[in-house]
């Protein structure tokens, strides 16, 4: 009892997304003795549901896709491959047991929030439970779904489901930290010139016409594209980068461990994905962004040089990706930040 105490005041506590879900799997592998925990985010893309994990226990202790900088293995797959979970979802069960030869018994936990599963918990053991410790398992999970009700509710846009603006300046300053602790010294023209030492990046991006879309078809299908952007974005990038409404058709990417050439090339993915998306009544949409390498400099200095590439990609042509560096260095842009329409913290 008082181990359960504990870990149920730890969970309490946690005022993060990622914090909650370390809590939840250290909880559920110490109480209940479990070989493996992971809690699993759940997305949907070009109408197929994924699955990718967010957290998992690793040499006993729990570990989060947001703290693995190279966790490039931890990609979502369908959720197809997974028949006994989604015909789970399919019938809006609290859980199902599957045995596998060789593996054990896997225990899959949906977290409803009302009608809806974005999260799911699974919890694999040599041998079935017993009802009592299923009756613990259930109870955890269950100050589980309303710690996250409480957070979705202060850290999401409630339209996309996106991290919001105020959960924003959080994520920044830690990837900010976790950037220039790894970082070796090195001067502005050394970084330019790099290119292959992996870093850490900032895009803005910004929906092109949004506001003929709201104009022409009204704010309900301004809404819905809205909506299929933000799933866009949640396929496009990895389980430890953050993707954020920032307001309006504006978002923001934080992009970790990767270099120049894979930022790039995975944003472009990300701009041909919307491109090639066919929005119901609507038709083609196309977006813009502008990236920036996140430095030593300060978070204004390196939101205002995303924000002054993505407003070069709108002026020259639209749909397309810019990055802040390479216009500087064609002479395309001056170094510096000049922007009177956005605020930064």
């Amino acid at each position: 009892m008082e181990a359960l105490l504990k870990h149920l005041i730890d969970i309490t506590c946690q005022r993060d997304h990622t914090l909650l879900d370390s809590s939840v799997v250290s909880a559920l592998h110490d109480l209940v003795g479990a070989d493996q925990v992971r809690v699993h985010e759940l997305f949907r893309f070009r109408d197929q549901m994924y699955i990718r994990p967010k957290t998992w226990i690793e040499n006993g202790k729990a570990v989060s896709a947001e703290d693995c900088m190279t966790a490039d293995q931890y990609k979502g797959e369908p959720i197809s491959r997974y028949p006994i979970l989604l015909d789970a979802i399919q019938k809006q069960l609290e859980s199902v047991t599957q045995a596998t030869p060789g593996i054990g018994h896997t225990l899959w936990m949906p977290i409803w929030l009302q009608d809806k599963v974005n999260t799911c918990i699974e919890i694999v053991n040599p041998t079935p439970y017993s009802e009592s410790t299923m009756h613990v398992m259930e109870g955890i999970l269950s100050v589980y779904r309303n710690y996250q009700n409480i957070l979705d509710y202060s850290e999401r846009d409630s339209l996309t489901g996106l991290l919001n603006r105020k959960t924003f300046d959080e994520k920044f300053s830690r990837m900010l930290a976790a950037s220039i602790a790894d970082a070796p010294p090195q001067n502005q023209e050394e970084r330019r010139q790099g290119g292959v030492e992996k870093g850490q990046w900032l895009a803005v991006v910004d929906i092109d016409h949004f506001k003929r879309v709201n104009d022409q078809f009204g704010h309900l299908y301004g809404d819905e594209v809205l909506i299929l952007v933000a799933n866009l974005l949640r396929a496009s990038f990895r389980s430890q980068d953050r993707v954020f409404r920032f307001g309006g058709e504006e978002f923001v990417v934080l992009l970790r461990s990767t270099t120049l050439e894979e930022a790039d090339r995975i944003f472009e993915r990300f701009r041909r994905n919307v491109e090639k998306h066919e929005f119901p009544q609507v038709g083609q949409v196309t977006v813009s962004l502008g990236f920036a390498a996140i430095t030593q400099e300060s978070p204004v200095v390196i939101l205002g040089h995303a924000d002054q590439a993505l407003y070069y990609a709108k002026e020259n042509g639209r749909n397309r990706v810019c990055h802040y560096d390479k216009l500087v260095d064609s002479g395309l842009l001056r170094s510096e930040v000049s922007n009177d329409t956005v605020e930064f913290f």
